[in-house]
């Protein structure tokens, strides 16, 4: 089942965004529909630390922070519109123009949206030896490309190949086609960080 389609549906019917309440209360209710054996395990027995949290946090912004405290979505800065983004990076098809959020909200998202990147790279990685800081700069890399399960990068990791898969991290510096300067920072710090949890060559 997509739920863009049903998130997108009751959007255009009530002509404007959703408020996190909203997206919680139709995420049970299409969790209930689906039933258990449909829903997936998100749970991942790593998790990303302190470093790639602060890396996350660091690129992603807490932007368009209102003047009455609230926080409201934004468009994607290489389109101009889809996909909105609210918080700390939040996209999703509840998201939209004039949604939104408290920081409470927005903080509870990431950390819902860093358990299931955490998850993903998991994962995609399987059991490739994976020291806590290339984790961390793999999540990083993940929750801002949505990439991990297809990225030449994590081939050469699983391989062992880790100078390889650092080289990778600064081939993901275009959207819309443009190299953004603030890609290229952000694939240079998680190389960065990447590159210190390699292990030393034999």
């Amino acid at each position: 089942m997509q739920r863009k389609t049903i998130f997108d549906a009751v959007r255009q019917m009530l002509g404007r965004g959703f408020r996190q309440a909203e997206v919680e209360r139709l995420d049970r209710a299409i969790d209930r529909a689906l039933g258990p054996e449909e829903v997936p395990d998100l749970r991942s027995s790593r998790s990303v630390g302190p470093p790639g949290v602060a890396l996350i946090k660091r690129f992603e912004g807490c932007q368009r922070l209102r003047a009455d405290g609230l926080v409201e979505a934004y468009p994607d800065p290489a389109t101009g519109g889809a996909p909105w983004t609210i918080g700390w990076g939040a996209t999703g098809p509840e998201i939209g123009p004039g949604t939104v959020w408290t920081q409470a909200q927005c903080d509870a998202r990431l950390e819902r949206d860093l358990e299931r990147h955490a998850a993903e790279v998991a994962e995609a990685v399987g059991d490739a030896p994976t020291t806590q800081d290339q984790f961390d700069a793999l999540v990083s890399f993940h929750y801002n490309t949505g990439a991990i399960a297809r990225a030449t990068l994590t081939r050469k990791h699983v391989a062992g190949d880790h100078a390889g898969a650092a080289r990778e991290f600064a081939r993901w510096n275009r959207a819309g086609g443009r190299v953004l300067r603030g890609l290229t920072r952000r694939r240079a710090a998680e190389a960065e960080l990447y590159g210190k949890g390699a292990p030393a060559a034999q």
